[in-house]
């Protein structure tokens, strides 16, 4: 199986339970790992074959920045069902985590693994 990564994607979406986090946006760190749905691109050097992991990013960007998620349990699960159903991958793991939320602690999040039911 060929992955693709993406590591220490900032993010910046509403996310958290308290009424403060339903107004201010914060900052999240993304790391993706991403199967590919075949090994086409590793023969014809070929973007066309590959998966764009530019396109990845920025449509996840896009997406996170219209929306609010009270758990990063369900924005995980959401990036992880983008990838699946919009990038066609067969399995994904994604890592989301919040920068700062307590006290002397960098961050705190979730990994979770999905793939396709086939």
């Amino acid at each position: 199986m060929d992955i693709i990564f993406i590591r220490e994607l900032k993010v910046t979406t509403l996310i958290g339970i308290y009424e403060r986090e339903k107004h201010v946006p914060q900052t999240l760190q993304l790391d993706l790992d991403i199967a590919l749905p075949n090994s086409r691109a590793c023969y014809s050097d070929d973007i066309n074959d590959a998966l764009d992991y530019a396109k990845v990013a920025q449509h996840i960007q896009t997406v996170l920045s219209e929306g609010h998620f009270s758990l990063v349990e369900t924005l995980a699960e959401h990036i992880a069902q983008i990838i699946l159903k919009d990038f066609n991958a067969p399995w994904v793991k994604v890592s989301v985590a919040k920068l700062q939320a307590i006290r002397n602690c960098r961050m705190v999040g979730i990994s979770i693994e999905r793939s396709q039911i086939r």
